[in-house]
């Protein structure tokens, strides 16, 4: 019965200390809620590709299948409309492309410039 009121007064005196340490924890700084954003536009983003490369696999397999299906003489129905695999693109940053610079286009009637 002592080894287990020690173990809940550890326990107890643990959590107090953990709580009291985390109130005292500063907010965060710009820099690092643009990490957080940041990691959390990555993840997003590495989720689309997996879902794009599951997609592709599971169009492979069920070709591949059909065309087996087809060739054994084996009836099948028709394999249900799915819609296309999306991908999606390289990783763009969305801090650096809402501050990156806009190239300015030439204006359309503007002469060129002779040297």
């Amino acid at each position: 019965m002592k080894k287990y009121l020690k173990h809940l007064l550890l326990a107890g005196s643990t959590l107090l200390l953990v709580t009291a340490v985390m109130a005292k924890l500063p907010a965060l700084s710009d820099e690092a809620k643009a990490k957080a954003a940041e990691a959390a536009a990555k993840t997003a983003w590495s989720g689309k590709v997996e879902g794009y490369q599951l997609c592709k696999s599971q169009d492979k397999a069920a070709a591949h299948f059909y065309k087996t299906a087809k060739l054994s003489g084996k009836e099948t129905k028709p394999a249900p409309a799915m819609p296309a695999c999306t991908d999606p693109g390289p990783f763009v940053d969305p801090a650096s492309a809402a501050t990156a610079p806009k190239a300015a286009a030439p204006a359309a009637g503007a002469p060129a410039k002779k040297s």
